[in-house]
């Protein structure tokens, strides 16, 4: 099928280029090992994670992967204004490429990437002594929490680079939208110490839905309903924002 064919050929294109600076692999490694043992370290004498859920540790792993998801996912359109600039996507246009395969394969390349970092957290996690409690079942509900959530806003962060195509605008973009939603979830605090708008307004928050499944699956072991719930909200979601960047593009089709 040459939808597939041609995406698989884009991820694997993106993967060498990301071959090319292996600082970039460095980093994807190491900051998320930063920010478990740094926010690990800030938090844990402050009861963040309630007076019943155990370690804070244990608690902040599935928050920091789907931090770590959310913040790849919402860059990850930086990779799509390099190709602008670079006349990469003009070249593409140019060949007999499946258009829609341009735009899904930064989509699953940011899933991808996402899983990888997960796992190096949940990793460096059970070093520290967090047990993932949903066990087998629990390790695939954080992969995939991870891969929708990065899914969700790679395809919006996508859209808003085909629509602005400057590095300028997509880092205050990123940066009006990402940090207000990091904190309108539970990524570092327990729902039952937020104010009340907050736990309002966390209930529609994708970024609280994906750190809710994969916290059910590692501190519970259990809720899979729920957790089933919110993992189907993201994968509706994710089709959603794939919908706008591949909309987006076409408007950029358009425009040349």
């Amino acid at each position: 099928m040459p939808l597939l064919r041609h995406t698989w050929w884009m991820v694997v294109r993106q993967a060498r280029n990301l071959g090319r600076e292996p600082i970039w692999i460095v980093m994807m490694i190491i900051q998320p090992m930063l920010w478990l043992l740094l926010y690990g370290q800030l938090f844990k004498r402050v009861g963040a994670q309630g007076p019943s859920s155990g370690s804070y540790i244990e608690f902040l792993t599935p928050g920091i992967v789907a931090m770590n998801a959310f913040f790849g996912g919402m860059w990850s359109g930086m990779a799509m204004i390099n190709d602008l600039d670079r006349h990469v996507i003009d070249r593409f246009l140019a060949a007999p490429t499946v258009r829609i395969a341009i735009v899904l394969s930064q989509v699953i390349r940011a899933g991808l990437t996402a899983v990888v970092q997960a796992l190096v957290i949940l990793l460096v996690g059970l070093a520290l002594g967090v047990r993932v409690h949903g066990g087998a079942l629990g390790w695939l509900s954080v992969l995939a929490a991870s891969a929708l959530l990065a899914g969700v806003f790679s395809g919006f962060s996508h859209g808003v680079a085909l629509l602005m195509r400057k590095q300028a605008s997509m880092i205050a973009v990123s940066n009006m939208i990402g940090m207000p939603l990091m904190f309108l979830s539970s990524i570092l605090v327990t729902v039952a110490l937020m104010p009340g708008w907050i736990r309002a307004i966390a209930k529609f928050n994708p970024v609280n839905w994906g750190t809710s499944a994969a916290r059910n699956a590692v501190l519970v072991g259990g809720h899979w309903g729920p957790t089933g719930i919110y993992l189907l909200l993201l994968a509706g979601l994710a089709a959603v924002t794939s919908m706008f960047a591949t909309w987006c593009f076409r408007a950029y089709q358009r425009s040349i």
